[in-house]
């Protein structure tokens, strides 16, 4: 047998494996894919990952704020259509900039005021805001608002001044005396609420349509001017402004319709 060899590295050597003539490389380690790369690699302030921007969030439009009465006092209010005894009176927020302007009711081309009113009935024809003069010789039908000053839109108003247009809106009614009162929008009809009842509306109040008996307005006892009188029916409506949109067009016109039966019946019976 062979002698073991006489030193310490000798004798470790003997028990180590033989290598090759041919040095090979060591294989390099794949390079992780982004995927897989540590969490705080994907955060670290020197990684190109995180230099990439977040995609912007939509901007939402700004709502507008209540403006003074004086923002828009260059602008002349609504003149009223009313005269004693029509069918039905129509009720909108305020005029708004454009209808102030133009000196004629919902006269905004998005407004499609006038378009649910032919759609309903109430109408022979789709009249253009320059006939709305016409409508008590021709239609039996009479405008007004819950607020007489011009705004950009209702946003500009204060709950409060919505609320106080009540007062003038039951004395328009106990002078004129119609039949029915339409009011166009919820808004206006949640004015009045909070005039009569100090507070907005509760789950199950409101119902568009025909209104309880005690929702009458411009009720006159014995002794006011002109004697008793039971006051208008209320027949609340969606708004007719282009931007409400919780509503589709055929669920609007389902909601005028039974107004637009109910004056033309009595029309008929009153012979006009």
């Amino acid at each position: 047998p062979q002698a073991p060899p006489p030193t310490f590295n000798g004798r470790l050597q003997q028990f180590s494996y033989a290598s090759s003539s041919t040095p090979q490389a060591s294989p390099k380690k794949p390079t992780p894919s982004p995927a897989r790369l540590p969490k705080r690699t994907l955060q670290s302030s020197n990684d190109a990952v995180s230099t990439i921007s977040p995609k912007p969030s939509k901007k939402r439009r700004q709502s507008s704020k209540y403006a003074a009465p004086s923002t828009y006092a260059h602008l002349n209010p609504l003149t009223d259509i009313l005269e004693p005894n029509l069918v039905c009176v129509f009720v909108g927020t305020n005029p708004g900039v454009q209808t102030a302007t133009a000196g004629h009711a919902y006269a905004h081309p998005s407004n499609h005021f006038w378009k649910l009113l032919h759609s309903s009935g109430l109408t022979a024809r789709r009249l253009s805001p320059s006939e709305d003069r016409s409508l008590p010789a021709a239609y039996c039908m009479g405008n007004t608002n819950i607020v007489s000053r011009p705004s950009k839109d209702a946003a500009e108003l204060s709950k409060e001044e919505i609320a106080a247009g009540t007062k003038i809106l039951e004395e328009k009614f106990r002078r004129y005396r119609p039949e029915a009162v339409c009011i166009v929008g919820k808004g206006i009809w949640e004015g009045v609420w909070r005039w009569r009842y100090r507070r907005g509306f509760k789950k199950g109040e409101f119902a568009y349509g025909w209104q309880g008996e005690a929702e009458n307005m411009g009720v006159c006892g014995e002794g006011e001017e002109g004697g008793a009188w039971g006051g208008a029916r209320v027949f609340v409506t969606t708004t007719t402004s282009g931007l409400a949109a919780s509503l589709k067009p055929a669920e609007k016109e389902a909601i005028w319709r039974p107004f637009g039966d109910w004056v033309n019946k009595r029309r008929e019976e009153r012979g006009f």
